[in-house]
């Protein structure tokens, strides 16, 4: 566990304790981020995860495997549904057609179908230590499912805003049957963010949105994991070449991650898990952060190719991928800090590109997502193809959502069922109709 840590605004650095709830810094409204004690980390009950004794935290499994780098003391026991631990696939087929040794992190396969969970089980842990009166946050669908399940799970409050007629039904339904109160918003999902923003500082209600800077440390052992899992060999469909090559006196890391950015916290929270790997010795590098949004709603991508400090918000954004239609991303400071450090690149994609590469993942490889998250192969096929990203580089693409999300959207761009006679002969026919 790690005690010793306090928040900073990222902007001015100005301190503050621990246990205040506070979302941005109260001198300058700059984003804050925990900062830790690393000389206070116990690095070889990390490292035991990779060597042939196993540490006591490895055997939690998941997010909670690495409570050493988590912002938590001894006794505080975590709210948790079995979050953390997705595969890692080795995409032979999909990377040879790229030209790129590709993995993909599946992160669909968290309990709720989405990377949100990793996050989740870390605030309303925290929500339940600071002793708030309930949860709340504005949702594109993803983050509202995650934490109605925390939330019941913890016995909270929870209370949901959703741009009216903006959520995919998979993730709506999560959210109601949790029993989450779900609000239906007449705007899009910033409207909503500043909606519930204000709610929860006049109700004393804990606001689990990404801007707060305890979600973000859950969301960070998707780094933790995937060097994890490249140094194991813990791939599915074979060990990486380079990992069984390499030595084992650090952690294997790809050389770059590509990953859908929405309201651009998980791309913020993944950097951070890999400069606290480096920062305690136990990789060599930091893979270049790439983020991809889509056409329709790119203000960090805009930013990031003029060179700007801060982005200019999208009024309106519009796309297919549901989870990632956000104009004005709350944690783009942070993203674009993260990619620029990483010397890496931001890329957007069109809803046509997102479809033609989630159906490609599906059947080249049998990972089925949602929309909002084959928007990192898009992106990957785009920057290949421009050079941006060499072919001999070794790429992990972050899944954030499962197909199941979204089936709607899947079943409108897919071959429909074939309806037949109920008979051998008339099926026979069918199958060689599609032949010709």
């Amino acid at each position: 566990m790690t005690e010793a840590y306090e928040l900073e605004c990222i902007k001015c650095k100005e301190r503050y304790p621990k246990d205040e709830i506070l979302y941005v810094c109260r001198r300058c409204g700059g984003l804050l981020d925990v900062k830790y004690n690393y000389s206070a980390v116990n690095v070889d009950e990390i490292d035991a995860c990779v060597g042939k004794s196993v540490g006591k935290r490895a055997a939690l499994g998941g997010v909670w495997r690495f409570r050493e780098l988590l912002p938590f003391s001894e006794d505080v026991s975590p709210v948790s549904i079995g979050e953390g631990n997705t595969p890692l696939y080795r995409c032979e087929r999909l990377g040879k057609k790229l030209g790129v040794e590709l993995f993909v992190k599946h992160e669909g396969l968290n309990p709720t179908g989405s990377f949100k969970d990793r996050g989740m089980t870390v605030g309303v842990t925290k929500a339940l230590e600071l002793g708030v009166r309930g949860v709340a946050c504005a949702s594109t669908g993803n983050t509202s499912a995650s934490l109605a399940v925390f939330a019941a799970r913890a016995s909270l409050p929870c209370y949901v805003l959703l741009p009216k007629g903006k959520v995919a039904l998979g993730k709506l339904a999560q959210a109601i049957m949790h029993g989450a109160k779900v609000f239906s918003l007449q705007g899009n999902f910033d409207d909503a963010l500043r909606v519930v923003v204000e709610f929860c500082e006049q109700e004393n209600v804990y606001l689990l949105n990404s801007v707060n800077p305890f979600r973000l440390e859950g969301q960070k052992t998707i780094a933790f994991e995937i060097a994890l899992q490249l140094t194991l060999g813990d791939v599915v469909g074979g060990s990486s070449e380079r990992s069984v090559q390499k030595s084992r006196d650090y952690w294997e890391v790809p050389d770059r991650v590509v990953l859908p950015v929405g309201n651009a916290g998980n791309i913020s929270a993944i950097f951070k898990g890999f400069v606290e790997l480096k920062t305690l010795g136990l990789t060599e590098s930091i893979p270049k952060m790439t983020g991809i949004q889509a056409e329709g709603a790119a203000p960090i991508v805009h930013a990031f190719k003029a060179g700007a400090e801060e982005i200019t918000p999208v009024e309106h954004p519009e796309t297919i991928a549901t989870a990632i239609r956000i104009g004005n991303p709350v944690n783009a400071p942070k993203a674009l800090h993260a990619i620029k450090s990483s010397d890496g690149y931001a890329e957007a994609v069109s809803d046509a590109e997102i479809t033609a590469a989630q159906i490609e993942l599906a059947r080249y490889e049998g990972i089925g997502v949602e929309p909002a998250s084959a928007s990192s192969v898009a992106g990957l096929k785009k920057l290949v193809e421009a050079g941006i990203v060499e072919r001999d580089e070794s790429v992990v693409c972050i899944a954030t959502g499962n197909l199941l999300k979204d089936p709607e959207r899947a079943v409108s761009v897919c071959e429909m069922p074939i309806e037949v006679p109920a008979s051998v002969e008339a099926l026979k026919k069918a199958i060689a109709a599609q032949h010709h």
